[in-house]
């Protein structure tokens, strides 16, 4: 009888534990990181399709969005998000001329396109397509993947677009690519 006594105190031990550790792991889940998966090839080079990320979600608190950060955005349904790069901050005035991101009027470089660039030199074109000046409204931010071809993002293109993000949209910023595991590294 008092082996079953025994058995049962150990087991009931363990019940804390393991109800702090799911505890935790959804305020970590919900409030600090979470992982995603990318869908599609909008921001190649910099993250390749099906590459699982790290999300920091503490954008919900600090309300931090610098220009150049890669953020994900809520889409229309629940099911869906974007993976894209921060380019205006509100307030800013951005244009495209021949390839060149000017913001608030003044040449903004953009060194995560190079790859990009060269192979829309080598199909002799731009890789992306004049706008603009467009001025970003207040809580509002203007965004684009790196890969200009193949992305659906803040310009109007053939009648699709993200248009200007609202900063409640914004569900984190991506830190890390955790897998496939021979391609970790941060993101930028």
């Amino acid at each position: 009888m008092k082996n079953n006594q025994g058995t049962s105190k150990s087991i009931a031990s363990w019940i804390p534990p393991i109800l702090l550790a799911i505890g935790l792991v959804i305020v970590i889940r919900t409030f600090l990181f979470s992982p995603m998966i990318v869908d599609g090839a909008s921001m190649e080079p910099t993250l390749h399709d099906h590459e699982r990320i790290i999300v920091s979600k503490t954008i919900s608190w600090t309300g931090e969005v610098d220009r150049g950060e890669i953020i994900i955005i809520k889409g229309d349904d629940a099911k869906t998000n974007y993976v894209k790069r921060v380019i205006g901050l509100p307030g800013d005035m951005i244009e495209m001329k021949d390839d060149q991101l000017y913001i608030n009027e003044q040449p903004t470089e953009e060194p995560y396109l190079e790859e990009n660039m060269k192979a829309a030199e080598d199909r002799g074109s731009n890789l992306t397509e004049d706008f603009g000046p467009i001025i970003i409204p207040e809580d509002h931010f203007f965004v684009m993947g790196d890969n200009r071809f193949n992305s659906i993002d803040s310009r109007s293109r053939l009648g699709f677009s993200l248009g200007l993000i609202e900063r409640e949209r914004i569900i984190g910023k991506s830190k890390l690519v955790l897998f496939p595991f021979k391609n970790i590294r941060v993101t930028k």
